[in-house]
């Protein structure tokens, strides 16, 4: 007892000379629920912040004073009836690596053109990445522009931007806490006043050159880090809803303007999608390491029969990531114009599922805008958008159906990108030709054995 006593004295003291510790986030399951949970962190002097979303009520964000060891907190934690799972909040961010080259000639291609009912420009519909995966005659020849929800676990969206406005349903800004997921609200009045201009000359908008911005505003944006992801969340959206329009977005914030966001967060995005009627989810993230709660939610998704996919990272390495590394998660890789692996792009069949375009991908942006981008972060919506293509055949699809019908792709040379470069149409042709030949009383399992037997 004095040595503990001599401990809290010797604490006490030091405290006023040095900077107080910041609080350590960690993810707790508790499987006695939340009165239980109130209870261990009463008898700990930890804090419960709040739920995280999951359907049995087990899973809670609890912070630990910056003066405790969080080593000897978890194992305490986990000494206690109920308490089956402890792990680290990690800090995850949102892909912006890659390096932009020169704007591309569709940047500039700014003709209007219809879009299933919504004006657009030429050069988003038909830049080569789109016409590479034959997005327009898969749209044509089986008649599927998309259908379901594609829920965009990212920075938010322009929820005004003229293009998305249309197919936006209800999400969630879990970073604010608010029912508006709008990505407009993290930048001042005074740097939206300049964005909401457009001289129509394309400049770097970011510290990290992943986006060319078809406006000057370069002296805004650039080299500020609180803006460094800013419209990463408008720009997938753009892409999903390329191959997809017919499709929903569901916008779901869990990383900030800067890119960076926690994985509590994402696991309520993820847990809030499977609840809300979502049919895809898009995940240009990726976590260094494996968090078994995020397994657990993704799991859960995929059992309701949801389509996961995420991006494979871009340190230009052989590795693992999370979570396109898990198995029910298609994991998304980058290629240029010429069906070669992008340099930054990361590799590696047990990651990779498919590889699809990821270099200077036109897309919309914030304040009604247009812009370019690189990274398997712009790769992994197109594949998304594909899987609701596969919904607009039929609904029953799942993960495992959606793997079988797009790795119905275009064979590449190189063995790190697994099964080649998306094609859509032989994707959608794999699972409407399955669809066909099944009678009305087919269950998913032989739909399954269909279009396995339809691989190469």
């Amino acid at each position: 007892m004095k040595r503990f006593l001599w401990l809290f004295i010797l604490i006490f003291t030091t405290a006023a000379a040095v900077p107080a510790a910041a609080d350590t986030r960690i993810i707790v399951r508790d499987t006695l629920g939340s009165a239980a949970m109130n209870i261990a962190c009463t008898l700990l002097g930890c804090n419960v912040q709040r739920g995280l979303g999951d359907p049995d009520g087990q899973l809670f964000l609890v912070t630990l004073p910056g003066t405790s060891d969080p080593a000897l907190s978890i194992a305490q934690l986990l000494t206690l009836p109920g308490i089956t799972g402890v792990e680290i909040d990690q800090v995850v961010n949102v892909l912006s690596q890659a390096n932009a080259t020169a704007p591309p000639p569709a940047l500039y291609d700014n003709a209007p053109m219809d879009y299933y009912g919504t004006t657009v420009r030429h050069g988003y519909v038909y830049q080569p990445a789109n016409q590479i995966i034959r997005t327009l005659e898969t749209q044509s020849q089986f008649g599927t522009a998309g259908a379901g929800i594609v829920a965009v676990i990212d920075t938010g969206v322009d929820t005004t931007h003229p293009v998305l406005q249309p197919v936006l349903v209800p999400g969630y800004d879990f970073v604010h806490n608010t029912n508006n997921p709008d990505e407009k609200g993290d930048i001042d009045q005074s740097t939206e006043a300049v964005l909401d201009s457009d001289n129509g000359e394309p400049a770097q908008v970011n510290q990290s050159t992943e986006a060319v911005l078809d406006q000057s505003t370069e002296a805004v944006l650039d080299g500020n880090p609180a803006y460094a992801d800013f419209g990463h969340g408008t720009m997938t959206s753009g892409v999903v809803h390329l191959v997809a329009p017919r499709a929903n977005i569901m916008p779901l914030k869990a990383f900030q303007a800067d890119g960076t966001g926690y994985a509590s967060d994402v696991l309520r995005a993820i847990y809030y999608a499977a609840g809300n009627g979502a049919k895809v989810i898009n995940m240009s993230f990726s976590f260094a390491q494996p968090s078994p709660e995020v397994q657990n939610a993704i799991g859960y998704a995929t059992q309701r029969g949801l389509v996961c996919v995420a991006a494979a990272g871009n340190d230009g390495l052989q590795t693992m990531v999370y979570p396109a590394g898990l198995k029910n998660v298609m994991g998304i890789a980058s290629t240029d114009n010429y069906d070669v692996r992008s340099r930054f792009s990361n590799y590696g069949s047990s990651l990779v599922w498919v590889a699809a375009p990821g270099e200077g991908i036109v897309t919309v942006y914030p304040f009604g805008h247009y812009a370019a981008a690189w990274g398997t972060s712009f790769s992994t919506p197109f594949v998304a958008g594909t899987a609701s293509l596969l919904a607009g055949i039929s609904p029953i699809v799942n993960e495992s159906i959606a793997q079988t019908a797009i790795s119905n792709a275009k064979r590449l040379s190189d063995p790190g990108l697994h099964y080649g470069r998306l094609d859509t149409y032989q994707a959608v042709q794999s699972w409407w030709l399955a669809v066909a030949e099944c009678s009305l009383g087919c269950s998913v399992n032989s739909i399954q054995i269909n279009v396995s037997l339809s691989l190469p």
